[in-house]
């Protein structure tokens, strides 16, 4: 991690996503809390997350429309836009303007998958080959330390001093995160002409890793893996009520010993992908998020804190491979759609599953539960290790954007 940082360029990338992460992680939360404030209704409340995800929908589109500018005057023109997206919350005084909230959650939510996608390809520009992997720990690193601290602080912020000082805040920090990426001296080729039959293209993405034997194995484990996870966003609700018999809340104990793995996992993800290699190294994450699923089916802390322990642990060093994995086999040109139709392709399983847990924990013991979704999980971590290319991806595609799959090594 010490050497990306000592790059001028991603320092600055660096610090305007601190600026920015910081503002995220303390503003879905305190618009849910200011809807439920001026609402009354914790059904209206929830309803932000639900309007913060629903763009997920678009993101083919916005992966394509994402390819078609520069990576860095997009992420400053992208922040800024979050920026003034945020203002109107300042005219919110009461319930029936609540509806500028959800606008706002809304356009936050088009924002964070557009973010996301160029950020995927700034920092391959940016970065390296050989850093990427460290790069992206550092990114995770600080992702998972906000989600330490940031929705506490985002909520204690809102209690404190209202709805309108979080917005000054949040605005404040999109907007230092873009100063600091507008002076990043980077190259960046033109984007390619968009063809005639965009809406072809902004499928493109999917058909790349589709056509690519490591991303279409890779990817096919994640999705798996994250839609038992999903599942387990709602048990772990049944596991705090039935098994440890301690009020909703005690959820948000188990989610900052998560956040602590989380930590862990971010530092220890590119010194695992030098020594195993990208596909190895997401095998392995997603292997160490079995006892986090196993230990929550004897109800007692000793077993779930160092089960959330390795959750947290295992997801980072996934998310990380992954991205990792994502950035080495794609062409530039193609960064945005790829990034955006994975998330897409590994978020709506994960909501789906989210809902489906909901129904099954009324019917069945969430014991039972955990036992399946430890073992699908235990299946699919094994799958993508036992894949025939396991070591680091390099050069995986050929000047046209068509996979030419090289010889790993070990």
């Amino acid at each position: 991690m010490r050497q990306v940082l000592r790059r001028a360029d991603f320092r600055l990338l660096f610090c305007g996503l601190i600026a920015s992460m910081a503002a995220e992680s303390i503003l879905v939360l305190a618009l849910a809390i200011w809807v439920k404030d001026i609402t009354g209704s914790s059904g209206q409340a929830g309803m932000i997350i639900f309007a913060v995800v629903a763009p997920m929908l678009l993101a083919p589109l916005v992966g394509w429309f994402v390819d078609r500018f520069r990576r860095r005057p997009f992420l400053v023109g992208a922040n800024l836009a979050v920026a003034a997206a945020l203002i109107p919350l300042f005219a919110v005084r009461e319930r029936a303007d609540a509806w500028i909230i959800y606008v706002v959650a809304v356009l936050y939510g088009l924002s964070y998958l557009a973010v996301s996608a160029a950020l995927a390809g700034l920092v391959k520009v940016v970065v390296p080959d050989e850093l990427l992997a460290e790069a992206n720990g550092a990114l995770q690193t600080v992702r998972q330390g906000l989600r330490l601290g940031g929705p506490i602080a985002g909520a204690a912020l809102y209690t404190a001093v209202g709805g309108w000082t979080v917005a000054a805040v949040t605005i404040a920090g999109f907007v230092l995160s873009a100063l600091a990426i507008a002076v990043i001296r980077v190259r960046e080729d033109a984007p390619e002409p968009s063809a005639p039959h965009w809406l072809r293209e902004a499928g493109a993405g999917l058909r790349h890793v589709a056509a690519h034997p490591v991303l279409r194995r890779v990817t096919t484990g994640m999705v798996v893996s994250i839609f038992m996870l999903g599942f387990n966003e709602t048990l772990v609700f049944a596991y705090v009520d039935q098994g440890l018999h301690r009020q909703p809340g005690f959820v948000g104990v188990l989610s900052a010993v998560q956040g602590v793995g989380g930590l862990l996992g971010g530092a220890l993800a590119a010194p695992l992908i030098r020594r195993l290699g990208e596909v190895r190294a997401v095998a392995l994450g997603m292997l160490a998020l079995t006892p986090a699923s196993l230990s929550f089916v004897v109800p007692h802390l000793w077993l779930s804190v160092p089960g959330m322990v390795f959750f947290g642990c295992g997801l980072s060093v996934t998310v990380v491979s992954f991205h990792t994995l994502l950035q080495r086999a794609t062409p530039a040109a193609m960064m945005g759609r790829v990034a955006a139709g994975v998330d897409a392709l590994i978020s709506g399983p994960s909501a789906v599953a989210i809902a489906a847990g909901a129904g099954l924990v009324s019917v069945l013991d969430y014991r039972v539960l955990f036992v399946g979704t430890g073992a699908a999980l235990l299946a699919s971590g094994w799958s993508v290790w036992r894949s025939r290319l396991p070591g680091p991806v390099h050069r995986e595609v050929t000047g046209d954007g068509q996979p030419a799959v090289a010889a790993p090594h070990s």
